[in-house]
């Protein structure tokens, strides 16, 4: 995930502004001149707007953790075979100058 120069991550950033925000929004509907009734329907609501926001960055999240493990995994495969070549490839070497010194 991305950093700032504070090391801090863009998620981070989004699920502290999301948080705040729900924060600030309970608070202002918590001051505002309504029946108790309404108040608490509208806490609900924004309730249930601010999870349903961190439910989908937690799936967003959760698709591109699982992309970066595939990359890593195909990137180890990878490289795997090229160290397997390597080695074999050394072995043949190693089997050549034996037999060339007759050993």
């Amino acid at each position: 995930m991305a950093h700032d120069d504070n090391g801090v991550s863009a998620s981070t950033v989004l699920v502290s502004f999301l948080a705040g925000a729900a924060l600030g929004a309970g608070l202002a509907l918590l001051y505002a001149p309504k029946s108790g009734r309404e108040v608490r329907e509208q806490i609900g609501d924004l309730a249930d707007d601010a999870v349903d926001k961190i439910k989908e960055y937690a799936r967003e999240a959760q698709d591109k953790i699982k992309a970066t493990l595939e990359d890593g995994k195909e990137t180890l495969m990878e490289k795997k075979s090229i160290l397997s070549s390597a080695i074999e490839a050394g072995r043949e070497a190693i089997q050549k100058e034996k037999e060339k010194l007759g050993v």
